[in-house]
């Protein structure tokens, strides 16, 4: 089967790429190498450089493909605060320039990668999809609509769409020198170098970390799960259990046997408070649960970054 991954040489898609070379798929990458590298893109996959939000080039990428998993974006809610313009661009119009590409050359299902930003942060806990959306970004407003116009094209053209929302992907691949880095590989690598790590707010703020082989493995069950359970709908991808920037920062102290001292600044711009999914409806809708725990998770993160 031939598909087609856009941001395919960046962290999450370059994984997904991977698994998808590994189940002796035709792969096709769509990178504008703006954010991702090279050097991830597997050597069985073919890679065309270009932009999403360029028709001619989504029009290239997407010929003779049955599924379109869509992750290229502008993915830093920070970088989304200081420049929103470029960032709809990437993220709304992309994603409504690869729609409509993959609707014209009659892909079957497009995956598109959301986030759990949509709900800013004013949502019950465990937040289900049902629960009311409140963008807080400029990057979660544009994912937000990029939803909106799947489940659109799914009512209106009959494309099968998917939208997952990530909630705080970590792993391999995930690097502390990007220009808006994560906050997983900035503590490793303070800690690797001696370095007091940054922590904005007073570090209780707290996520639901998903480690980056299951979020492949939600986009592989998305783009094989029956049409009529999940066509035009959205999903939570997480394990349901949340964890304080503080307590990871203790993990991996003690995973790297050094004793931390983090330096407390402003909390940034955008950012939410805490942030716990229902993953009901994915184990339902799409028989994909998580199966890396946090502790297992960290530990292979670290020994992945160490190799930098």
């Amino acid at each position: 089967m031939r598909v087609l991954v856009t941001g395919g040489a960046g962290f999450i898609g370059s994984h997904i790429v991977d698994a998808l070379v590994r189940d002796d798929n035709d792969v096709v990458v769509l990178d504008d190498l703006e954010t991702g590298f090279e050097a991830n893109v597997n050597e069985k996959a073919r890679l065309i450089i270009g932009s999403v939000a360029d028709m001619d080039a989504a029009r290239d990428a997407v010929q003779g493909c049955e599924v379109v998993f869509h992750q290229a974006a502008h993915k830093a809610v920070l970088r989304s605060v200081e420049h929103p313009l470029v960032t709809d661009t990437a993220n709304t119009h992309g994603t409504l320039t690869m729609l409509k590409a993959a609707q014209d050359e009659g892909v079957r299902r497009f995956v598109h990668a959301s986030s759990s930003s949509v709900y800013g942060g004013a949502a019950p806990l465990p937040t289900s999809e049902s629960a009311p959306t409140r963008p807080r970004s400029p990057y979660a407003v544009s994912k937000l609509a990029a939803e909106e116009y799947c489940r659109v094209f799914a009512e209106l053209y009959g494309l099968e769409t998917v939208a997952l929302r990530y909630f705080n992907v970590y792993g391999s691949r995930q690097r502390p020198d990007a220009t808006y880095a994560a906050v997983i590989p900035l503590f490793v690598a303070a800690l690797l170098n001696g370095e007091d790590p940054i922590v904005h707010g007073d570090g209780g703020q707290s996520r639901d970390f998903t480690f980056i082989t299951d979020v492949v493995a939600a986009n592989l069950a998305a783009s094989r799960a029956p049409a009529e359970a999940c066509s035009g709908k959205v999903y939570n991808i997480a394990g349901g259990s949340a964890s304080s920037l503080l307590d990871i920062l203790n993990v991996l102290a003690d995973l790297l046997g050094v004793v931390p001292t983090p330096k407390f600044v402003e909390t940034r711009a955008g950012d939410v408070r805490h942030s716990l999914a229902d993953p009901t409806a994915a184990a339902r809708d799409l028989g994909f649960r998580t199966e890396v725990g946090l502790a297992d998770g960290l530990r292979q993160t670290v020994d992945w970054l160490k190799t930098l």
